[in-house]
């Protein structure tokens, strides 16, 4: 019982809240906070790359391919992304299954505690 009450002010917060959605929303709702995310992470390391290699940018601007640069960074973008909602995927599949799991240990304690109380 006094477990089951740590459980419940501590961790089953947590696992009520992520079990709160159905598994595909949830996972869903992870991915698309990767996304913006590892966009945002992407832009700020293509920014600090530009700022700290800028006198060299400038002087090949007009000796590369333009086309061929952009395309590379999006290609680079795409594994970035890709490669962040994979990780993400699984992290949240772990994640929902572990709570789904763990919550419905807790309903069947408090089963047999209910039943515990009928007895009395």
């Amino acid at each position: 019982m006094t477990r089951m009450a740590s459980y419940e002010e501590g961790d089953g917060k947590k696992h009520m809240n992520v079990v709160r959605f159905f598994k595909g929303d949830y996972i869903a709702v992870g991915i698309l906070k990767a996304i913006i995310c590892a966009s945002l992470s992407f832009a700020l390391i293509l920014a600090l790359y530009v700022y700290y290699n800028f006198d060299v940018f400038m002087s090949s601007i007009y000796d590369m391919d333009i086309l061929a640069f952009v395309r590379s960074i999006l290609t680079k973008y795409a594994w970035f992304v890709g490669i962040y909602v994979m990780i993400t995927y699984v992290v949240c599949t772990i994640t929902y299954n572990t709570s789904r799991r763990k919550l419905k240990r807790y309903y069947r304690n408090l089963r047999v505690l209910k039943k515990m109380y009928d007895r009395q």
